[in-house]
């Protein structure tokens, strides 16, 4: 049976409400109740990728963790699957509010992916450093290796995007491929398994959280249910606002 370790739900949460600070902006956005280019402007942008990586390092950390305290199998799957089947719903939900641009690789499918690759290579150790820079680099260098080389042009098409080779960012309202991200998850599982070794209590101590921090710890372990909720309950109230208005 595994533990859950307070700190890093703490970690968890302070994305969490990060992330949702950032989309009841983006909400604002969509009702035109603010003009923001959350697309290009370097303000939203440079948010996001902080927002997402701090997500992929927190999944790494945990991920770790899960394997050090000896998680089976099945129950990696039982988890694995609730991730697919929340991928599954944002596609869904995203088809309703933005059909030309809906979310087919987002940071759930992305999760899900990334999560059975990291299970598979968490003994790797010290290498796990070295491949997550290569990850990041890849990405880095792939605009410049398809223009020099036409055929990996292939790599741009939705049937190979979700890899992140890219040249050309593809139309959808969020997109998490395989590259980079792999790397900053395979950085927090190397983090993960180096400090359940020798600093376990930087994790956590796996006691009850004390009262200040207890609703922080509490959205850190509903993490999942929390992130398909929230952008349709604050999207509803923006809209419910708007109408009393």
């Amino acid at each position: 049976m595994t533990q859950r370790l307070d700190r890093i739900d703490l970690l968890r949460a302070a994305a969490m409400l990060w992330m949702t600070a950032y989309h009841f902006c983006f909400d604002l956005n969509f009702f035109r109740l603010i003009r923001e280019d959350f697309y290009r402007d370097p303000f939203w942008t440079w948010q996001r990728t902080a927002i997402v990586s701090l997500f992929l390092f927190t999944a790494g950390l945990s991920q770790a963790v899960a394997v050090h305290q000896g998680q089976t199998w099945a129950r990696f799957w039982r988890r694995w699957l609730q991730v697919a089947g929340a991928a599954l719903l944002v596609t869904a939900g995203s088809l309703l509010v933005f059909p030309q641009s809906f979310i087919y690789f987002g940071v759930l499918h992305g999760i899900a992916v990334m999560l059975i690759v990291v299970r598979l290579t968490a003994g790797w150790g010290a290498w796990l450093w070295p491949l997550g820079a290569l990850a990041i680099g890849l990405k880095l260098v792939a605009p410049a290796l398809i223009q020099s080389v036409p055929a990996l042009e292939v790599f741009n098409t939705p049937w190979l995007n979700w890899l992140g080779l890219i040249s050309k960012k593809p139309v959808t309202e969020d997109y998490v491929p395989l590259l980079p991200w792999l790397g900053v998850m395979w950085w927090g599982v190397a983090v993960g398994r180096w400090a359940s070794r020798e600093r376990p209590q930087w994790l956590g101590n796996g006691v009850p959280a004390r009262r200040g921090r207890k609703a922080l710890v509490w959205l850190g372990r509903w993490s999942l249910s929390y992130y398909l909720l929230h952008q349709p309950v604050l999207m509803a109230l923006i809209w419910l606002a708007m109408r009393l208005s």
